[in-house]
């Protein structure tokens, strides 16, 4: 269940257009167990606005809700920060991050955790570059929505994702994505990076009907982990 409530505001001479979506999560779509609201910006970065990968994603960590809770999490890319929010919800401890430089997704994360009363920690963090705070995170979980989107990017995502799950032995990587190139690719970048596929899953297979109608695309869902020294 989705629902946006919208507010426009002159600032600059230039129009923008707010909005607050609702997404609900429980077992039963007519008494959802909680709510959480996204402060939205149609007008300005892709980062603030919540993609279909994001909504998958998120319904997928509310339906393994028995990983989350207490688990350590760090999301990737953040952006609007709907996945992360849901494990914290779900009594995670969570780092939301996204690029350094996109300072005002990072403030939108901050706004948006204030709005539903939730502690995060919101980091920015660059795929690729190795700066001092990505070496305290040790996270039990990673999530990344639709981060597959910049072939630019991806070597730079990998060796994050590898440097997160060598540094937290056990972690595994939690990732939706538009399969606009088929698994082949994501594959090949998993067997660069020392990777293994431990779950690939269609988006569309757990999303209660009434997400999935709103939603549209090829979307999958992988768990990713380190291959193994003793089957490597």
């Amino acid at each position: 269940m989705e629902e946006k409530d919208w507010d426009d505001e002159e600032c600059d001479d230039t129009l923008t257009m707010t909005t607050v979506s609702r997404h609900c999560f429980g077992d039963d779509s007519e008494s959802p167990s909680f709510s959480i609201s996204i402060i939205e910006n149609m007008k300005e970065d892709y980062g603030l606005f919540v993609w279909p990968c994001s909504v998958v994603l998120a319904e997928y960590v509310w339906q393994q809700k028995h990983r989350f809770s207490g688990a350590t999490v760090v999301e990737l890319g953040a952006g609007t920060s709907l996945p992360g929010l849901v494990a914290a919800k779900l009594g995670a401890r969570v780092t939301l991050t996204d690029n350094s430089t996109r300072l005002e997704v990072l403030d939108n994360m901050r706004r948006v955790c204030e709005l539903n009363k939730l502690e995060c920690n919101v980091l920015g963090l660059t795929w690729g570059v190795w700066d001092a705070p990505l070496f305290s995170l040790q996270p039990t979980l990673i999530l990344g929505a639709d981060v597959l989107y910049d072939s630019n990017a991806f070597d730079d995502l990998f060796a994050t994702v590898t440097f997160l799950l060598q540094n937290s032995p056990g972690s595994i990587f939690i990732t939706s994505y538009h399969n606009r190139s088929g698994h082949h690719l994501i594959e090949f970048l998993m067997g660069k990076w020392g990777l293994k596929c431990l779950k690939l899953l269609d988006g569309f297979s757990f999303l209660p009907p009434d997400k999935a109608s709103l939603l549209s695309g090829n979307i999958q869902l992988a768990e990713i982990a380190p291959i193994s020294k003793d089957n490597a």
